[in-house]
Formats: C-alpha cells, sequence, structure tokens
C-alpha cells in the first residue's frame, strides 16, 4: 500500500523547500492536502513525483513546484478573496482554501468543474466555489479580488483581470507564445497604475477565451537543432553486435578499475548482449576478473561456483533465479555468457578465473540458508548460535516485506540485534574459517552482510523511496568494494546493472529532487577516473516486463521515443548503432549542447505504456550521468529460458529496476 502521507513529506521537503519555497503557511497548506485525490486513480501513485499529470478532459495537474511557485508569488493572506483560472484538477483551488478567505474557481470544461466541486465537498473546502465560463473575463459580480491566479499561458494579460484586481491586488499569470512563456506577477497600484515582475521561464497549457487564445492551440517541443547537429558529428557508428569490431571501443576505458555497463530496461536483448561481448573483451584483453550484476548474491553464489568449476551445488540446493522477475537473468542471451565464461576459465588457475557475482540484497531466505549451511561444515557450534538468532526471522521467510510492517508498527528493530550479532562472529573467526577455503568464507561472510542488510532495506522501505533505495544501492557498492577488496588491489571489476542505478544519481531528478543516491555516484565518489559510467539507451522496438508485481513475462511494445526527449536526439542521428563519448573535452560541442536537461526512459520489470510519460521517464543530464552511451535504435525482448516462475516475490516489492 503507498504511503502518501510519507510521499507528500518528501515532495514538500526535497521539490519546495529544497528549491526556495520558504511560505511557512503553504508549505503546511501542501503538506496537508491530498494530491493522489486530484489525478485519476491509475495515476495516484505518481501524484508526488516532480511531474506534470494527465487529468480528465485531457488536460493536466502542473507539477508541485510549479503550483508551489506562483501560491508564493501571489503572497495570499488571510482574508484574501482570491480568483483563480483554470481550476482543472482543483488542486490549486484546495491549497488556497487553506490560505486565504475565499476562493472563487471558474473553469472553462463542466466535466473538469465537475469533478473539483465534488474533490471540494470531500475535503471540506467550503470556502471554494466553482463556476464553469471563460475565465479570461473573470467573475465580475464578486470582483474585486485580492489575488488572481491564471493557470494556462495567455499572449497578454487579459484587460477584464486587471480590471478586476483590487488595489494592492496581485495577478499572477503565465503570458507568451503556446510553447513557453514567462512567469508574471502583476501588482496594481493605482487606479491605471500596474506593476509587472518577470518571475522566470514555464510552460503552461494555452488560455483559451475571448481575451486569451481563440483555439486548441497545442505546444509543441522538438529537439534544439544545435543539439541535434552536434550530436550527428559526435556519433561514432558502431559495427553489429556480433562484429568483432563491436567492442573495440572499452579499450579507450580499460585502465579504469570499475567500469559500470547499464540498461534502459531489464528486458531488451541487445543490452544483455552487447554488456556480454564488452565483457568478454575486457576480462580476455585488459584482466577484468569481477563480473558484479544486479542480481542476489546466493542465486548469482550458484552461477559462479559453476563458471569457476567450484564444483557442483548440493543436492539440496534450489536452482538460481526462480522467483519474479525470472527472465530477467534466466534468459538465452545470459545463458550465453555464462557458457563462455565457464569455457575461458577451463585450464587457467583459480586465482586467474573471472567469478560471476551479485550485488543486490533481496534473496535474504536464500542468504540465511547458505550462511547455515557454510557453517554447519565448518563450525556447528556456531551454526547453532546462528540458527538461534537467525530465528527471529523465520516467520517473514515467505514474505520479508511483512517484517518491514510488523518494525513499523511495533516501533523497533526486532532482528536487528541478532543478525548483527551473527555477521559480527562470522567476522571475528574469520582468520580460522578462511583457512579452510577463501571462497566459501568469502560467500558465506556477504551473505551474512546480506541478512543484515536485508533486514534494514525491509524496515526502511516503510519510511519511504528514498531511505530503502538509497540502503539498497549503498549494499551494492559496499559488496562491490568487498570483492574487489577481497580479490587483491590489481582485481578489476565490471557491474551490470539498470541506467537508474549505474548513472550518477546527482545528474537526475532522483538525486536532485528526491534525495536518492545510486552505486555510479558512489563509484564516482570513491574512485573518481578509476570508474567509468556507461549507458545505454533505445528507441523503440519491443521489451520482455511485466505489466503488474509478480505478473506474466509478456513481449510488448515500446512507445517510439518522446520528442523532448534524449531518445528522440539520438534517434534523429539516423543511425543503427553508434557510441557518444560523454567525457569532458572529446567532444566539448556536442557535451555542451547535451548539458540541457531532458527527459530520458526508464524501464524496469513494469512496463505500462499507457502511463509512459510519468511511470517510465525522469529528467537528466546526460553527459553528466555518464561519462558514454551507446545506442541502438531498435531493439528486441530477451528470451526467457523454459521453467517455472516461483511465487512469492515479495522480496523485490516495491522496486522494480
Amino acid at each position: 500500500m503507498t504511503d502518501f502521507k510519507n510521499r507528500r513529506e518528501a515532495m514538500v521537503d526535497t521539490q519546495l523547500v529544497a528549491r526556495g519555497i520558504r511560505d511557512p503557511q503553504l508549505l503546511a497548506a501542501m503538506r496537508e492536502v491530498s494530491r493522489e485525490m486530484f489525478v485519476p486513480p491509475g495515476l495516484a501513485e505518481f501524484a508526488y513525483e516532480d511531474t506534470p499529470l494527465p487529468i480528465e478532459a485531457g488536460q493536466t495537474i502542473s507539477q508541485p513546484y510549479i503550483v508551489a511557485l506562483m501560491l508564493e508569488a501571489a503572497e495570499i493572506q488571510p482574508d484574501d478573496r482570491i480568483l483563480e483560472i483554470g481550476v482543472g484538477s482543483g488542486y490549486a483551488a484546495a491549497v488556497m482554501s487553506r490560505l486565504g478567505r475565499r476562493v472563487h474557481a471558474i473553469e472553462r470544461q463542466e466535466e473538469l468543474a465537475a469533478l473539483a466541486r465534488n474533490r471540494m465537498a470531500q475535503l471540506g473546502c467550503e470556502n471554494v466555489v466553482v463556476r464553469t465560463g471563460d475565465g479570461t473575463r473573470g467573475w465580475p459580480e464578486n470582483a474585486p479580488f485580492d489575488v488572481i491566479l491564471v493557470a494556462a499561458g495567455g499572449p497578454a494579460v487579459p484587460r477584464p483581470l486587471r480590471e478586476q484586481l483590487a488595489i494592492d491586488g496581485r495577478l499572477v499569470i503565465p503570458v507568451g507564445g503556446t510553447d513557453e512563456q514567462r512567469l508574471m506577477r502583476v501588482t496594481r497600484t493605482g487606479d491605471e497604475e500596474f506593476f509587472e515582475e518577470d518571475l522566470g521561464a514555464v510552460r503552461f497549457v494555452p488560455l483559451i477565451g475571448a481575451h486569451g487564445w481563440r483555439g486548441e492551440e497545442k505546444a509543441v517541443v522538438a529537439p534544439r537543432t544545435a543539439a541535434g547537429d552536434w550530436l550527428r558529428d559526435a556519433a561514432e557508428r558502431l559495427p553489429g553486435i556480433d562484429d568483432a569490431g563491436f567492442a573495440h571501443f572499452i579499450d579507450r576505458f580499460a585502465d579504469a578499475r570499475v567500469i559500470l555497463l547499464g540498461e534502459a530496461s531489464h528486458g531488451t536483448s541487445e543490452f544483455y548482449r552487447a554488456r556480454a561481448v564488452i565483457t568478454r573483451r575486457l576480462i580476455e584483453e585488459h584482466g577484468f576478473t569481477i563480473v558484479a550484476v544486479e542480481a542476489d548474491w546466493p542465486d548469482a553464489a550458484a552461477i559462479d561456483r559453476h563458471v569457476r568449476l567450484r564444483g557442483e551445488p548440493a543436492a539440496t540446493a534450489a536452482p538460481p533465479f526462480r522467483r519474479f522477475p525470472s527472465w530477467m537473468w534466466k534468459n538465452r542471451d545470459v545463458e550465453a555468457f555464462v557458457t563462455w565464461l565457464r569455457r575461458w576459465n577451463e585450464g587457467r588457475e583459480s586465482t586467474r578465473r573471472a567469478g560471476f557475482y551479485g550485488l543486490d540484497l533481496y534473496n535474504m531466505t536464500g542468504s540465511i540458508d547458505a550462511v547455515l549451511t557454510y557453517l554447519d561444515r565448518e563450525d556447528p557450534e556456531a551454526a547453532a548460535v546462528a540458527r538461534e538468532r537467525y530465528a527471529c526471522l523465520a516467520p517473514f521467510g515467505s514474505d520479508p516485506a511483512s517484517y518491514g510492517r510488523m518494525a513499523i508498527s511495533e516501533g523497533y528493530a526486532r532482528c536487528e540485534e541478532a543478525v548483527i550479532a551473527q555477521l559480527r562472529d562470522l567476522f571475528l573467526r574469520a582468520r580460522a574459517y578462511e583457512a579452510d577455503e577463501g571462497d566459501d568464507f568469502l560467500d558465506a561472510a556477504q551473505n551474512a552482510r546480506l541478512v543484515a542488510n536485508a533486514e534494514a532495506y525491509y524496515r526502511a522501505m516503510f519510511y519511504g523511496a528514498a531511505e530503502s533505495w538509497n540502503l539498497r544501492d549503498r549494499h551494492m557498492f559496499d559488496t562491490l568494494k568487498f570483492l574487489l577488496a577481497a580479490k587483491g588491489k590489481a582485481a578489476k571489476a565490471v557491474v551490470w546493472a539498470h541506467n537508474s542505478h549505474i548513472g550518477d544519481a546527482r545528474a537526475t531528478d532522483m538525486g536532485r529532487n528526491r534525495g536518492e543516491l545510486n552505486i555510479g555516484q558512489l563509484c564516482r565518489e570513491h574512485y573518481g577516473d578509476a570508474a567509468r559510467l556507461i549507458g545505454f539507451g533505445t528507441h523503440d522496438g519491443t521489451v520482455a516486463a511485466a505489466t503488474d508485481w509478480d505478473g506474466e513475462m509478456e513481449v510488448k511494445q515500446v512507445n517510439p521515443s518522446r520528442p523532448d526527449s534524449y531518445e528522440r536526439l539520438c534517434h534523429e542521428v539516423g543511425q543503427e548503432i553508434f557510441l557518444l563519448d560523454l567525457r569532458d573535452g572529446v567532444h566539448p560541442e556536442a557535451r555542451a549542447a547535451l548539458l540541457e536537461p531532458r527527459l530520458e526512459r526508464f524501464i524496469g520489470v513494469i512496463y505500462r505504456p499507457e502511463t509512459e510519460r510519468w511511470s517510465h521517464y525522469s529528467t537528466a543530464i546526460l553527459p553528466e550521468q555518464f561519462d558514454a552511451w551507446i545506442w541502438f535504435d531498435r531493439t528486441t525482448a530477451v528470451t526467457p529460458l523454459p521453467g517455472r516462475q516461483e511465487p512469492g516475490a515479495r522480496d523485490t516489492f516495491p522496486f522494480g529496476l
């Protein structure tokens, strides 16, 4: 169940306060009004994202920051009488009802006006009255107004609205063309005197009416010609993935200690195949021995045992990658890479073999089993103690998320001390255990770390998305450091994970507005230029994804990229496959042109084309997010391996990236 209260608090803190909104009454009102009530039910989960959203009648609700910016500029006082033009969903009117004495709201579409009236009644906003009409004419019988707020962009300030403004009254309105406007604050200083202030560029739907636009002019945002021209010059054509020369470009990055390879979705064959070919070259030509992937440690450990010829798993061991989304790693492309990796390791000394490791922390129950199996063999007395400690988590084995709910309701971390004590004991006995078998101890130690971090993760996910996301990505980064330290100073690693994890979070909405970090950011901060971040993108094609959590995998058609996205810029280059080297100084003109923030598409294991703009696009600055970008204009879905997907995917709830 979505925790809207915590999301509302996070929205105010990260999107409003962090951007300079200071009015305490306004902030309090926006903490109070439930924005999810003002969007269609299917979009409620996106109500507190930093983006406009579609509402009924083909209209939009402005992003929270724009609402706050306009209301703060209006300087609403408790006794003010307010006129709102363009009531839309009614959200701004509900907020203003808590700031002023009375709100008169005009909406030209009766469908929206009726919905707004119902919402006002549900919220008990008795000081809001909504009527249908031409807002550019104002509401003369109720004039003058202390505040007039216009939520649509007109070619000029409508004369009737100026006339209906009280002396010392404030009118806030977007003025300009149909694609972009300037937000203006007009203060009436006398009978015929007005003072105008420009508050900056904004983009609103057209203001339709007798004193506005005459028709339904639509804003069309096209890629800037300059950016497209520079991009065409900078794009380095790549051969097909199966061509022997495809991965040669990676040589320029091979002096790094960590190379992170992304993906724009978890279900695209070209991304997996390209990462496999690039990784092969890094292993064969540049001495990389760690392949660390966005998978659970115990599942990946089964693959690692196979590829490094460490013996067959126990007969009772469960096959890896059975849980949702099984196709993410249990597919033909990963199978082909694993087959190659085993062949590469055959005939090599164990210290020179390349391993396959999981960075993620979801499979808590698998990790508990792995720790106990190891201790049963190495130290039965310690195994008995571990069983007693882990017994605290046993009731939640099939549904770890329920532990988080319990911890919240009971108000304390019931199992935290036990799992940390177990981790501490394991490391205290490290020297004795390592003497027997270093790899087995490494595996047990990491599983114990995973249990401790997963316990904290499932508690944190009920406090808010940012806290749990950050704990998860810190765990992945710490696991990577743990591997590099265990393998020695000369060890080098390739990371496979989603773009949202490996692209620097500070260059995206997730970092700037939601307070989230990721493994890409942490690698840059820790390793500097010894970490290289390479993202992937596509225009259209097919993808393997589900519609809902625990749902069946479907092969879905990917929508063509939006005109205002980085993906559309890349599509218009006109090349099927290319590389952009985004490092400072390599292509300075292209890099400078791409520094303008644009939308970027992120598809996880869930894909909902019908809500793609709000569920799968986020604003980013590509050259600051990645060191390089690999483009496939059209892509295809992965092919899953046969076998039944196990239920019990709550380990992965609520994240799909």
